[in-house]
């Protein structure tokens, strides 16, 4: 069994570099979920998989209130989650794991990557509840704050509300703007009335929905916030009806559903009326977040994939030698590596920079606009290129369900499609966040920041790096300025190699100088060699660099930073 939290304290980032005040209280409850994810959950995420959720339209007596069964793995997981480790609250209100204030995101989002590396579906509902939770805080008013919020942020399984969302329709999924679901103000309040077509956690016990208030214009500005509870006050059923559960490729042992709305009671969030609403504006709150969630997912999934492939490559046998030895399957598990690494890197400084933003750091806000959709593109992307190259290191076995090999890559489609396809994400970048806000100026600024205050990084190597943000950031600015949206995926994937490249030498260089270990140095010139540079197709090249920067990389052994000084230079 592959333990969870032994990638991140080999190769994770400084501590001093997250943001949390004393990791020192933090490490036993990530050492003790490391185990558990390793362990047990890594059993109850395969049960409940194959074990998906029922769709009960009645209950004992006949009446048309439906229910959905769980296998008890699911609920097991569901105890770990959000009653030991408060997965969903721990970033609202302190008194979580022992905390006297609220635990800061970088440490939530170390929590979830060494929880998805045995269960990614869970963290859906995870994500619904905390996001509702939120945006409810920011917009509810004072009833519905007393009524929802405290629940939402319970750790009591016999009291807490878990969130959902129910956004897409028939008429579309990204595009929001023709949403037909109405919402009419009748005896004062707001009541439903239509269908929704995916609705994600359909078990969810308040979940946030987009409608349109009777009279309202058409298009986005039409749109009004709502949450809808599962029961009424008097503990009833609310008027919606489930009508089936969606048969899913992946993320199967969390219910996604067709909802069908008779007249609903739901709460509206912020002014609503028949005039211009800004319900899609305060929902983008939500995607923002559940977008950064969806990043930290595919780092987790990535980190199980190359878990995978690292031991079976060190223990298969074949032609008269471990497999690990052969130079082709050396390259192809760097081809899992640096991705990894480069998502792990990009969770935890999103992480430290969205506590700085929820402060008021305007910078932060602005890094944080243009880094969350790039993370959210480029990780899901490369989470199944390299969720299927795990599972082709294994051969055979890794097709055969009896391994994890399979639902690895079922599930790693999911990033691609939840909160924005890869289009959807790069056009928010370039469209909005370099066009609209010039965020990407403040990127740059940040970046060459960082390369100019590591001392320790190789001179030729931090011009090399500095040269590369410049270049990145000019193709997001000529793109975006341009309007030219056939480039989009590109400048997006520059502005993403160009931060984790910084990132991952700065994170080696400075672990490095602390007499710890230095390898991240080494994935950084990867990503600058592999991923941000024009190769001829043709050309043959030494790889000098290469080959011995794989030796370094599989070893077991810290690389100081002398040897990555030396290697990184070649």
């Amino acid at each position: 069994m592959v333990d969870a939290g032994n990638g991140l304290a080999a190769r994770g980032p400084s501590e001093n570099s997250t943001g949390i005040r004393d990791p020192a209280a933090t490490l036993p409850h990530f050492r003790r979920l490391g185990e558990l994810a390793g362990n047990e959950i890594d059993t109850w995420s395969r049960l409940a998989d194959k074990h998906t959720p029922i769709l009960h339209v009645r209950d004992p007596q006949g009446r048309f209130e439906d229910h959905l069964e769980f296998h008890p793995a699911y609920r097991e997981m569901e105890n770990v989650a959000f009653r030991d480790f408060g997965f969903a609250s721990m970033t609202h209100k302190p008194g979580v794991l022992g905390w006297h204030e609220p635990i800061p995101h970088v440490a939530k989002f170390v929590f979830q990557y060494l929880f998805g590396q045995s269960e990614f579906a869970q963290l859906c509902p995870i994500s619904a509840t905390e996001t509702t939770a939120t945006l409810i805080k920011l917009y509810g008013d004072e009833e519905v704050k007393s009524k929802l919020l405290d629940r939402l942020l319970s750790q009591d399984m016999g009291t807490i509300l878990k969130g959902a969302q129910f956004m897409t329709e028939r008429v579309g999924g990204s595009d929001v703007s023709n949403l037909e679901l109405e919402a009419r103000y009748e005896d004062g309040e707001w009541r439903l009335y239509g269908e929704k077509w995916f609705c994600s956690c359909a078990d969810g016990d308040v979940a946030l929905l987009l409608a349109r208030p009777q009279g309202a214009p058409a298009g986005n500005k039409g749109l009004a916030l709502f949450a809808l509870p599962r029961h009424l006050d008097d503990g009833s059923r609310n008027s919606y009806r489930i009508v089936r559960l969606k048969d899913k490729l992946g993320s199967c042992s969390m219910a996604s559903g067709e909802i069908v709305f008779e007249g609903a009671k739901a709460y509206a969030l912020g002014d609503v009326g028949a005039k211009e609403n800004k319900g899609l504006k305060m929902m983008m709150d939500q995607v923002s977040l559940s977008r950064l969630s969806h990043g930290a997912r595919a780092a987790a999934m990535m980190r199980r994939c190359l878990n995978e492939a690292i031991i079976v490559a060190q223990n298969r046998n074949a032609f008269r030698e471990k497999i690990v030895q052969k130079p082709l399957l050396r390259r192809q598990l760097m081809k899992l590596m640096v991705p990894a690494e480069q998502a792990l890197s990009m969770t935890l400084y999103l992480g430290h920079h969205i506590s700085l933003a929820e402060a008021g750091d305007e910078r932060s806000k602005r890094l944080t606009r243009i880094l969350t959709p790039s993370h959210k593109y480029r990780s899901a992307r490369d989470n199944i290129r390299v969720a299927t190259g795990s599972m082709e290191v294994r051969g055979g076995n890794g097709y055969i369900e009896d391994w994890v090999n399979a639902k690895l890559v079922r599930d790693s489609h999911l990033g691609v499609l939840w909160e924005g396809t890869s289009n959807i994400n790069s056009l928010d970048i370039t469209t909005r966040a370099v066009a609209k806000v010039g965020a990407h100026k403040d990127l740059e600024e940040e970046l060459k920041d960082q390369i100019d205050d590591s001392s320790d990084m190789p001179g030729q190597f931090k011009g090399q790096l500095r040269g590369t943000v410049e270049l990145a950031m000019a193709l997001a600015d000529k793109v975006g300025t341009s309007g030219n949206q056939t480039l989009a995926r590109k400048a997006a994937s520059a502005v993403y190699n160009s931060t984790t490249a910084t990132l991952l030498a700065t994170e080696g260089a400075k672990l490095g100088a602390a007499g710890r270990d230095a390898r991240r140095l080494l994935l950084s010139r990867m990503v600058l060699d592999h991923r941000l540079q024009a190769n001829d197709p043709l050309s043959v090249r030494d790889g000098e660099f290469d080959k011995k920067a794989t030796d370094l990389l599989l070893a077991d052994e810290p690389v100081s930073l002398a040897k990555a000084a030396e290697v990184v230079s070649l």
